[in-house]
């Protein structure tokens, strides 16, 4: 019997009547050349709306026939459901700046993507724009459904204030082995300068893992992804260790295990964070920090640590009548140019290599994005595998029972985990 979220059924039911509930789908190969009006949808973020507004205004410009609206992606219980509900109803954007790769295996399911290696420059453009950073991008026929756009790698962000309030050192901060990260966050707690030395959420959404545990599976694997060759990972040492990494913190109430209303380091009431750089600025003026790398049971050196990329993705979707416009548009926009300016205007990580020598008058000004960058060459994406998001659900209810609240041992957590994801890997790979 399939055990599959009531979600992907439902994406499963209605994917074959997408043309039939929303618009006739239009035909491929005229679609494939056309250039006309498009409309592109941009998340909620309002450095990324800005930068957005800037780039359309200077398309539109230069190309007053092929003008382009942006809107953002329309309100729903996340963007993915979004994304899918419009897909049914055949009124998804040209192209989506928000795609998260975890989703892309379903949107592919509701044939509403277009695969960006079918134009005839396609696996070119995005090989030699993202270099190596790409290869984790493919899908299982070998082809690109999204452009790797921008990266927010995991690090640990930390309060340089109430570090120096617990007596510790702000500027050598001890974090980089699983034995220094947890003395230090001891004597966080333990001092009164936090409540919490760390306080992501301790939730049961499918994505809470990307904040604790993927991040740190990543770093002590070196660089292995949740699965690999068809096969679960993480029921191996470097899995056990990052899970009890994780329940120490959860058992000695140094992350707690009930979710903050709010920004728990913007407010005061942890020292510490798994973000990505898309944080620097919203805590900028108020509060003073310091990055480093995730932990690892023996402390590697940063040039050698991986973390989870937490990467957002550019697609084109079915739905596009005027795709030779949006192709030119979306290398348009990822361009080293506009590349430049995303990063100027938004501190989010271009998917391109060598980016400190790329762009070495930003990270001049501004150097505390520099260790970001030097993360974004050592990333783990989410793999690239049907039934995605039911996968992560399935690893993240077992995370919640033992990690978060101890109702069973961490090793049988990833043993039952493992054990249920091998299934799901082979209800997914069964065409019946």
């Amino acid at each position: 019997m399939l055990r599959r979220t009531a979600y992907s059924l439902l994406v499963l039911a209605l994917a074959g009547a997408a043309t039939a509930c929303g618009r006739s789908a239009p035909d491929q190969e005229t679609a494939a050349n056309a250039r006309g009006p498009i409309t592109i949808w941009l998340s909620n973020n309002a450095q990324e709306v800005a930068w957005g507004k800037n780039m359309i205004a200077a398309w539109n410009k230069s190309h007053p026939g092929q003008h382009v609206t942006a809107q953002q992606i329309p309100a729903g219980k996340t963007s993915e459901e979004a994304i899918s509900a419009s897909i049914i109803a055949g009124t998804s954007a040209c192209l989506v700046f928000n795609t998260a790769p975890a989703s892309v295996p379903t949107f592919e399911k509701q044939n509403g993507l277009v695969p960006l290696s079918d134009f005839p420059d396609g696996d070119a453009y995005i090989q030699k724009r993202g270099g190596a950073l790409t290869d984790q991008y493919k899908s299982q026929d070998g082809k690109f459904y999204q452009l790797p756009w921008k990266s927010n790698p995991v690090m640990i962000l930390y309060n340089k204030k109430i570090f120096k309030k617990a007596g510790l050192d702000p500027e050598h901060p001890r974090l980089a082995t699983y034995d220094e990260f947890l003395k230090t966050s001891r004597t966080l707690v333990r001092s009164g300068a936090a409540k919490a030395a760390i306080w992501p959420a301790p939730s049961s959404e499918f994505f809470q893992s990307w904040n604790d545990f993927y991040p740190a599976f990543a770093a002590q694997s070196g660089g292995k992804q949740l699965i690999e060759d068809g096969k679960p990972q993480f029921d191996s040492p470097a899995g056990r260790q990052a899970a009890a990494f994780w329940r120490t913190l959860y058992a000695e109430k140094l992350a707690p295990q009930e979710a903050y209303p709010g920004d728990a380091v913007n407010d005061g009431k942890a020292a510490m964070a798994t973000v990505g750089p898309w944080a620097v600025s919203a805590y900028k003026d108020s509060v003073d920090i310091g990055v480093a790398p995730v932990p690892t049971a023996d402390g590697k050196a940063p040039r050698d640590t991986y973390s989870f990329s937490d990467e957002k993705s550019a697609a084109m979707f079915s739905a596009c009548r005027n795709r030779a416009t949006a192709w030119d548009l979306l290398k348009f926009a990822t361009s080293a140019r506009q590349d430049g300016k995303f990063l100027d205007a938004t501190g989010q990580m271009p998917m391109r290599e060598n980016l400190t020598t790329r762009y070495p008058d930003f990270f001049a000004r501004k150097p505390v994005y520099t260790p970001f960058a030097r993360q974004a060459e050592h990333v783990v994406e989410v793999p690239n595998v049907p039934g995605s998001v039911d996968i992560w659900q399935a690893f993240r209810d077992e995370w919640t029972k033992s990690v978060v609240f101890g109702d069973e041992s961490t090793d049988t957590a990833l043993r039952t985990a493992s054990d249920k994801i091998t299934d799901l890997l082979d209800e997914y790979g069964d065409p019946s």
